[in-house]
């Protein structure tokens, strides 16, 4: 039987891991066969007179009044998917999801994109009073899940596990004898994201031969580049300069659509994920990286620990380019370790495609529905 979703969420053009998001759960759940419809709140932060044919209203998250018309909205689908982080919605740590979450009368679901191992005490209440307000609540890794249940006073049995999906963007083999090595990161960039690791690792690099490229793909965060302008990224250039590898790094500085992105992929021997945080149990672009079958080094932050720690990655300590730098070149001179990590990520692979992922929401939906009635309006 063909269900509705009406999500809230922010979404394309806004540039925002969210937003991408959404807009690939959205496509894959209405993809034919499926006779499914989904509908789009959008979040924004002021007001926009253009819209994409999915998105039917918008919560404008500085407009008096707002949280009630979204909340409408979403009343018009048959199932609620509200997605949740902090810092997209107006009010203290986003305490304005809860004004629409109160408004919701049909079934809701709502995705947790962050789940903070210490949380400030208004940080806490917004994700309880969140998750009290809902049916179901998703964590898209085992530690968030695990965090969840273990660290907030919610209903243990409200907690699903889907992970975060990604595209199919084909598997490659083995880089040809003798070719240009080419290490990848890529996704919005700002401080935080660790960069400035990697590019020290390319120090440990220097005699290799030919030397490999490192590309940094992608923007500066809309909300970083309001407050801070392209200072980080001024930063990474410097730094590189300093330690003589800059004729070896390149920033794309411009917006990738999905076929630019994919041949990026595609040819990348490596893709690093040197991030800051030790708290981060989700990310989406570690999750297209395992999905395409490249080899990754990463930081030892909780999603990486749990999706690469059965060989598809090397793990590597925090704020330690040496590190890195070593991790980065073991992949790119032994052929046979690279081999065993890009097969154990195609191993993975199929069960991360958003194909799956929207499977698994079409089923939790399905058993929502059969047992929840909606309350009238």
């Amino acid at each position: 039987m063909p269900h509705s979703y009406g999500f809230l969420s922010t979404y394309p053009p806004t540039q925002c891991g969210l937003a991408t998001f959404t807009s690939a759960l959205v496509r894959s759940l209405t993809a034919p066969p499926y006779a499914d419809r989904a509908g789009v709140v959008r979040v924004l932060d002021t007001a926009v007179t253009s819209r994409a044919p999915e998105v039917v209203g918008h919560l404008q998250t500085q407009a008096a009044g707002s949280h009630r018309a979204a909340a409408e909205m979403l009343n018009s689908f048959d199932v609620a998917v509200i997605q949740h982080e902090y810092g997209i919605y107006g009010g203290q740590d986003g305490d304005q999801i809860l004004a629409v979450i109160d408004g919701v009368r049909v079934p809701a679901v709502l995705i947790a994109h962050t789940v903070l191992s210490r949380p400030t005490a208004h940080q806490r209440y917004v994700l309880e009073h969140a998750i009290s307000g809902v049916d179901v609540v998703v964590a898209m890794t085992e530690v968030a899940r695990e965090r969840l249940v273990a660290g907030y006073a919610i209903d243990h049995a409200k907690v699903v596990v889907i992970p975060h999906g990604a595209p199919y963007r084909g598997l490659t083999g083995m880089p040809a004898p003798g070719r240009k090595p080419l290490i990848l990161t890529w996704g919005l960039l700002g401080p935080g994201k660790g960069i400035e690791w990697a590019i020290d690792g390319l120090h440990v690099l220097r005699h290799l031969r030919p030397h490999p490229a490192y590309i940094i793909a992608g923007l500066t965060h809309p909300r970083v580049r309001r407050i801070q302008g392209e200072s980080y990224r001024l930063h990474l250039g410097e730094r590189a300069r300093a330690l003589g590898v800059a004729s070896h790094v390149r920033f794309t500085g411009s917006y990738m659509d999905d076929v630019a992105l994919t041949r990026l992929v595609r040819r990348a021997d490596v893709i690093v994920l040197p991030y800051d945080s030790y708290d981060q149990v989700t990310s989406g672009v570690l999750v297209e990286a395992v999905a395409a079958g490249k080899p990754v080094v990463a930081t030892t932050f909780p999603h990486a620990v749990e999706i690469l720690s059965g060989g598809a990655g090397l793990l590597v300590p925090h704020h330690d380019g040496a590190a890195i730098g070593a991790a980065l070149h073991r992949v790119l001179t032994e052929p046979e370790q690279a081999r065993r990590m890009a097969t154990e990520a195609a191993r993975l692979a199929p069960a991360l495609l958003w194909t799956s992922i929207a499977q698994m929401y079409r089923r939790v939906v399905a058993g929502l529905l059969e047992t929840r009635t909606p309350v009238p309006g």
